[in-house]
């Protein structure tokens, strides 16, 4: 216990977990600002509004916190420290002004890479073997304040969006409660973000899932690892119909392209493991399909189901949207 007082903005589980991790030190919690809780976030969210009202902490779900009147409500608390995690709006002066000693934010990459959103999603898109999370100073740009401390984390070749995303939660919670006393104690770095190693990314929505079948199979694999479950999904489409990729990888050692063969040619039906797709470079063993508004299931399955045989051409499938 530090005897410090916090005002936490938080949403997702990397914010629960955060906050957990603070109230297991003793910590004391002043008021916990989030987002109204989103049902569609599914079995993966974890409730940082529950975990506030179990403790008794009074919480705030205001629509926007640069509004005068919620610094207005967390002025009079006079906080020590303001810490944001997987908050999804940017904090505005009124606030970043308030708190006596520091306003942190847990970030999901090594900054100043990947600032904004979805930087998870973005580093499996991008094929990058190494990510991180960031501790560091907020100010009114985006991610942009002086860093504290971070920690690397190799990304694996089986990785997805989703595992990927727990152990950013795992360390940058490590990392936040290895570092919050030295910044309370005025012994913590404060590091300059170098300018010339910025990257910004924006937001992703569903129809940013969307590939080729004339992409190189390594850059669809990627795509598939990066928005699969809990997440959209990627999917091929032609008009109005869609093809959902689950699940799938680059086949090793493929030496195609073959001669007169098209991309998003069937290869293959191999029982029990997918099927064979030629891609623009390479071929793509694609494990579990969905069409929009079916039944997700094993990628071999749906080619017999639908008479497939190599080389069909694998178009979109009727629909509109897969089904939950």
């Amino acid at each position: 216990m530090s005897g410090a007082r916090w005002v936490v903005f938080a949403y997702h589980t990397f914010g629960a977990r955060a906050l957990q991790g603070l109230l297991a030190r003793g910590e004391n919690i002043a008021a916990v600002v989030t987002h109204a809780d989103d049902p569609a976030e599914g079995d993966w969210f974890e409730s940082v509004a529950d975990v506030a009202r179990s403790a008794g902490i009074p919480v705030l779900a205001p629509p926007s916190p640069g509004l005068d009147e919620v610094a207005a409500t967390l002025g009079p608390l006079e906080a020590d420290l303001f810490l944001s995690v997987w908050y999804r709006r940017l904090l505005g002066p009124d606030l970043l002004r308030l708190p006596r000693i520091a306003a942190l934010n847990l970030h999901g990459s090594l900054l100043p890479a990947y600032r904004g959103r979805a930087p998870v999603n973005w580093v499996l898109v991008n094929g990058e073997r190494r990510t991180g999370v960031t501790l560091h100073h907020m100010i009114a740009e985006a991610d942009a304040g002086d860093i504290v401390a971070q920690y690397p984390i190799e990304i694996g070749p089986e990785d997805t969006a989703l595992t990927l995303y727990q152990r950013v939660v795992k360390e940058g919670v490590d990392l936040l409660l290895e570092w919050y006393p030295a910044v309370l104690a005025g012994t913590a770095p404060r590091i300059p973000q170098d300018p010339a190693r910025v990257s910004r990314w924006p937001r992703r929505g569903p129809e940013d899932g969307r590939v080729e079948w004339g992409w190189p199979a390594e850059r669809i694999a990627r795509m598939i690892r990066a928005v699969t479950h809990p997440y959209p999904g990627a999917f091929v489409a032609d008009g109005p119909r869609r093809l959902f990729l689950w699940a799938g990888s680059e086949v090793r050692g493929f030496a195609g392209p073959l001669p007169g063969t098209a991309p998003g040619t069937l290869l293959d039906v191999r029982r029990g493991e997918g099927i064979v797709v030629m891609a623009g470079k390479g071929a793509l063993l694609v494990r579990r399909v969905q069409e929009a508004g079916g039944q997700e299931e094993p990628a071999d399955e749906w080619a017999r189901r639908r008479g497939l045989a190599p080389g069909a051409a694998l178009d979109a499938a009727p629909g509109a949207a897969p089904r939950a």
